[in-house]
């Protein structure tokens, strides 16, 4: 059985329940731009990219003019709710557990510097990460950059490192880094979709993944 030395987490849909309030927040600054508004579905598969990116997949008739106004509408309605957000069950005792396993642990999010260091404040996460990397300081998934970032400042091992995230980004951003994936269903991206991606394990819980990543430690 394979072990894992760093296990690197997506933040929202997999840490974080996040997904409804994304959703929200981007149908709510797509009607104040007078913008079509995308459905639930369509909305949610952009999650964990940049939000640059995902724009021109959610609101295909925003002009570059109103990129700015766009992000801006989207981070006052984001705002107002991110301190409602509640972390998954089981998420604080498998960080603890992975740590006293003495496992690097990690974060790659398409969140910014801004926004993710909020809720690690927020979360009282902090501590726990060796290192986090944002899509504002690197590459956007499903490019590997933030993986490379992290793998080479930590001095990993890719074949023992692992990411874990909700969306096939997540999924595709590991295969072109060279590492496993765990992709979990409770988040953005549904079974079937994950499972496309093809990923190295797909759990349906916290509780599921835990039980996965103490036998591989």
């Amino acid at each position: 059985m394979k072990h894992y030395d760093a296990v690197i987490f997506d933040w929202d849909g997999t840490l974080m329940d996040s997904t409804g309030t994304i959703v929200t927040s981007i149908q709510m600054a797509c009607a104040d731009l007078g913008l079509a508004v995308p459905d639930r579905q369509r909305a949610s598969w952009v999650i964990g990219l940049s939000l640059e990116s995902a724009l021109y997949h959610v609101a295909p008739d925003l002009l570059a003019e109103d990129l700015d106004h766009f992000v801006a509408r989207y981070k006052h309605h984001f705002f107002q709710r991110d301190q409602e957000m509640p972390l998954f069950d089981g998420v604080p005792p498998l960080l603890h557990d992975l740590r006293e396993q003495r496992v690097k642990l990690a974060v790659a999010t398409g969140k910014g510097r801004v926004g993710l260091d909020r809720v690690l404040a927020t979360s009282q996460l902090e501590s726990y990460f060796d290192m986090t990397r944002c899509a504002d300081e690197s590459h956007g998934k499903p490019h590997p950059g933030m993986l490379h970032d992290i793998i080479g400042q930590l001095g990993l091992d890719p074949e023992h490192v692992l990411m874990v995230g909700d969306t096939t980004h997540d999924v595709q951003m590991a295969h072109n880094a060279g590492v496993d994936s765990i992709a979990v269903s409770y988040g953005a991206h549904d079974v079937p979709t994950l499972q496309e991606a093809n990923p190295t394990v797909l759990v349906h819980s916290v509780a599921e993944m835990h039980d996965w990543l103490s036998r591989r430690l």
